[in-house]
């Protein structure tokens, strides 16, 4: 049996092999925001030399003269992910000294430190969140700790190396990533994958 297509039709892996070499291991941060301004936030941040991310996907949006426009769009409007290039303690002071209510996502709510995504989870929920790839979900983070799976690593397929929790919805096979703030599912083949540890 042929390995599956990519879900854009392409056969090359989302995640080269040797990813881990060339990517940057700097860990990131999730930023939570209580304003409706994310796009003004964001060029702020990139403005002061910070690394983001934000999630996006295509939505088709009816204009004026009843045209449909296929817009690159942001998943949700209330997050912002950064990646560490400063201390924690000076992030924490520039971060209180802009004029936008927002707060980092913490380990836990009794300790003040931030909570840190390692590199290569936010590469592998980069790599799914592409938004070419159409066959996908997004989760918040509270949907994703209601579902239940198996830890695997899938072998095969332009999904190859990428690792989350094999779940079923509406009798499909789903990869689920969870970052702190979100997560994304995938619809994959459940041949494929490999439960971790085997």
């Amino acid at each position: 049996m042929a390995p599956p297509s990519s879900p854009d039709n392409s056969e090359e892996p989302l995640l080269p092999a040797d990813a881990a070499g060339m990517q940057d291991d700097r860990p990131w941060y999730a930023l939570r925001l209580f304003t409706l301004r994310q796009s003004e936030v964001a060029e702020h941040l990139k403005s002061l030399g910070l690394d983001i991310y934000i999630p996006m996907e295509y939505r088709d949006r009816e204009d004026r003269t009843h045209h449909i426009r296929h817009e690159l769009r942001p998943v949700v409007h209330n997050l912002i992910f950064i990646r560490k290039t400063m201390e924690e303690e000076e992030l924490r002071t520039l971060l209180h000294g802009l004029d936008y209510k927002m707060a980092v996502i913490r380990k836990s709510r009794d300790r003040q430190d931030y909570c840190e995504i390692p590199a290569h989870q936010m590469q592998e929920f980069q790599a799914m969140c592409n938004p070419d790839i159409l066959m996908k979900r997004y989760l918040s983070q509270e949907q994703a700790r209601l579902k239940a799976g198996t830890p695997v690593r899938v072998t095969h397929g332009p999904l190859r190396g990428l690792q989350g929790k094999l779940v079923r919805s509406n009798k499909h096979y789903f990869l689920l990533k969870e970052i702190p703030g979100m997560a994304v599912m995938l619809k994959v083949t459940r041949w494929c994958c490999q439960p971790i540890g085997e």
